[in-house]
């Protein structure tokens, strides 16, 4: 017999239930932030509660309470749980069409500079800032080029510094050049080893890879070019529009901003900032705010 009792008392004990993990998380990163730095209070909260979830299960715990406990008191915990809300998702020439515009619409322009200064933002294990390397020296700007790869997650940036990837990517990775207008054989630029796929030092030559938060650091130089894709989907609102303030700021006058498929500057307070170069690939020139509509 239905009881509307007893589903009124189980809707309360829910909301209950959803109200104290809500409490447990948000002292779970502010916990965080004042301990150590880090800041992931304004990610979104999907996001963040599927990540935190997946630590208390990985730690063997029961609560969100417990991990807190547990990363306050055990830097190695505090370390693991760091580098699981990282997000690594990428790989060389991701989205091809994306690169193929850059080599059509950005490179002419990059041309015009003297010396050239790319920031990949949150580049992860660093294909995609491998790719970009590739693709200057096939333009031939690689030798006036300086690409700063950033991230959080300081043992991602140690697998990128390497070069090294697994040699069952490369077929996906090859296709990928090609149809991002590839010149050459794309097994020129790697060797196959016992680790894996070592692609050549000479791209890393002009490589700078540091550590870097998006949400606390500012900002460190003038650059040409700005990419972070797929990024601030992460991100809400409040947090997003902190980091387009900070690429704003370190954009020189025409710089390009990449984002990725997922991200456009559509509806935030910078969209008047910038010209759209390819509002289907997220590629657009900062101005002095006299932007074309967005389609």
């Amino acid at each position: 017999m239905y009881d509307s009792k007893d589903e009124g008392i189980s809707e309360q004990r829910n909301e209950m239930k959803q109200r104290l993990e809500k409490i447990e998380l948000d002292l779970l990163l502010q916990g965080l932030y004042e301990w150590c730095g880090y800041d992931f209070r304004n990610y979104t909260d999907c996001s963040i509660q599927r990540r935190v979830w997946h630590a208390v299960h990985a730690e063997g715990l029961t609560s969100i309470t417990a991990l807190l406990d547990k990363l306050l008191h055990d830097p190695a915990c505090l370390q693991r749980v760091i580098a699981g809300f990282s997000i690594h998702v990428t790989e060389m020439f991701r989205d091809p069409p994306f690169f193929k515009v850059f080599r059509e619409k950005v490179i002419p322009m990059l041309r015009t500079y003297p010396s050239i200064r790319i920031w990949h933002a949150g580049c992860a294990t660093g294909e995609e800032v491998y790719s970009m390397a590739i693709l200057l020296y096939e333009a031939g700007l690689y030798e006036k080029s300086k690409i700063y790869a950033t991230d959080i997650n300081a043992n991602v940036l140690e697998i990128a510094k390497t070069g090294v990837f697994p040699l069952e990517k490369m077929k996906q990775y090859t296709n990928n050049y090609l149809l991002a207008g590839g010149e050459r054989s794309f097994s020129d630029y790697y060797t196959v080893t016992r680790a894996g796929v070592k692609f050549d030092p000479f791209l890393t030559k002009n490589i700078v890879f540091a550590q870097h938060n998006l949400v606390t650091d500012r900002s460190f130089n003038e650059f040409h070019v700005i990419l972070c894709r797929n990024v601030l989907i992460y991100f809400n609102r409040t947090l997003q529009k902190k980091v387009h303030d900070l690429f704003y700021d370190s954009l020189c006058m025409f710089g390009i901003l990449g984002l990725g498929d997922k991200e456009s500057l559509y509806c935030t307070e910078k969209a008047s900032c910038y010209e759209v170069l390819s509002s289907k690939n997220k590629l657009y020139k900062k101005n002095k705010g006299t932007a074309l509509p967005f389609p």
